[in-house]
């Protein structure tokens, strides 16, 4: 049985930051840095152009705020992205929130409760009644485990369609505090927004239609990407054997495909490297991925949101009718999360 992903809709921060303007700042804030040259390289060389704030680089929810006054700005910003996108998702798939039979939201970037889930029921007047799941600590692998979700509860009720939210804010992540060569790279690397979608037993319009899912954590590996709250917020941390875990994580996911192909894949924008590496391991070229790196390139990492956005990228220039597709997408743990299904015209 398929189920069926309606074309995502995606809202980014209100405030663009270049890439030059990030190397500036931390030129401003870190003079004395003995590697200064070396980490405004790393910056320069992430691979991300431009990047979407939801506040200027020079507010203090994004630089110098602490712990309390970072959770709540970033999840106040995170319900209006999340807000948005819903109503501009259910617009695009012809249906009311009273239709709807479940949400499943993601956010990990600003501690609430209760979660999106709620609020968004309330301010999307869905039914009393409807099933909710907030996922609330799987960053970048949370849109598309929320997909994985919803479509496990389609699947066991196929006439109630079920809404996707993923909502970051990672601008609440960047600290002057943090000056080391990775927490630099993470300045620039990261980028504000929220994405929906619906997923449905039945098509409405054309889209991915999910067969199958996959998810693995890589044994002893919860501390390879992690998060950290000090007085100050929230910080992400990644050690050396995190940075290289995504081609740990192929074997396992090419084990899973079983030889099944893909003739185009919704990769996380989680790096370069990552991208092509994955990729490579799919038996795809520069070109199937390039929705992935143009999301990388205009908009950066978008953590959780980054495979909708992408999704909603591949529905501009789509596959062929029936193509065989694959979504993948890396997190904290280390973990992967993929599905696999064919395009539906």
């Amino acid at each position: 049985m398929s189920v069926y992903v309606s074309r995502p809709r995606t809202v980014l921060g209100s405030h663009k930051v270049t890439t030059d303007e990030i190397a500036d700042d931390i030129r401003a804030h870190h003079p004395d840095h003995p590697r200064l040259a070396a980490a405004v390289r790393a910056v320069q060389g992430c691979g991300v152009h431009t990047r979407y704030f939801t506040r200027p680089l020079t507010a203090a929810t994004a630089a110098d705020a602490g712990v309390g006054e970072r959770a709540r700005g970033a999840f106040a910003d995170a319900l209006d992205l999340a807000q948005e996108a819903a109503e501009g998702a259910l617009a695009d798939a012809g249906l009311t929130a009273a239709e709807l039979g479940g949400i499943v939201t993601t956010h990990s970037t600003g501690w609430a409760v209760p979660n999106l889930d709620v609020q968004l029921m309330t301010r999307l007047g869905m039914r009393p009644t409807a099933r909710a799941l907030a996922q609330t600590t799987l960053a970048c692998t949370g849109g598309t485990k929320s997909l994985i979700r919803a479509a496990d509860m389609v699947a066991a009720r196929p006439a109630d369609p079920v809404l996707v939210v993923a909502a970051e804010v990672i601008s609440a992540v960047y600290h002057h505090s943090d000056t080391g060569i990775d927490a630099m790279i993470y300045k620039a690397l990261f980028g504000d927004s929220a994405g929906a979608a619906v997923v449905s037993g039945e098509p409405l319009g054309p889209g991915f239609a999910v067969e199958d899912s996959h998810e693995h954590v890589l044994p002893d590996s919860a501390h390879f990407l992690s998060g950290r709250i000090t007085s100050d917020g929230l910080h992400f941390d990644a050690t050396k054997e995190g940075r290289a875990a995504s081609r740990d994580a192929l074997p396992p996911l090419l084990g899973w495909l079983d030889g099944r192909r893909s003739d185009f894949a919704v990769i996380h924008p989680g790096s370069p490297r990552i991208i092509a590496d994955t990729a490579a391991a799919l038996e795809l070229d520069d070109h199937a991925a390039r929705h992935s790196t143009d999301t990388l390139t205009d908009e950066g990492n978008l953590g959780g949101v980054s495979v909708l956005r992408v999704l909603e990228r591949t529905h501009d220039a789509p596959p062929a009718p029936g193509a065989r597709g694959s979504v993948v997408a890396y997190g904290p743990g280390f973990a992967t999360a993929a599905l696999h299904g064919h395009w539906h015209a």
